[in-house]
């Protein structure tokens, strides 16, 4: 269940706002790595979370209870089983606890993955 306010958010600059501080650093950090891997992608809210995309939806990402869930479909988290095994996972997501730092260097891996993968299928 996610922690954010019952009033919708359109940005995600208000959707990293209305989490408490440790939450918006872990969110922000994120944010900037995705951005970085993808500084062509847009930003929007997607079924109420941050999205990113580029040719299609490219990832999104949501903070939860006791997690931030990254959310790179299935492709992306097939490609990376290995390097996940340390994580809970799902057919399309990962799940990184708060109390543990983010693994950026690999998200910006994934997020690269995805680029290459959503440019593929639109050729």
């Amino acid at each position: 269940m996610t922690e954010q306010p019952l009033k919708a958010v359109t940005t995600i600059d208000q959707y990293i706002a209305s989490f408490p501080v440790p939450v918006r650093r872990k969110l922000t950090e994120l944010r900037t790595t995705i951005r970085k891997a993808a500084p062509d992608a847009t930003e929007a809210i997607s079924y109420g979370i941050p999205t990113f995309k580029l040719n299609g939806n490219l990832v999104h990402f949501g903070a939860f209870k006791d997690h931030i869930s990254f959310f790179p479909t299935s492709s992306g988290v097939r490609a990376f089983a290995k390097e996940l095994k340390g994580y809970e996972t799902s057919k399309g997501t990962i799940q990184f606890p708060l109390d543990k730092p983010l693994p950026l260097a690999l998200v910006k891996r994934i997020v690269q993955f995805r680029i290459r993968g959503n440019e593929q299928s639109r050729s």
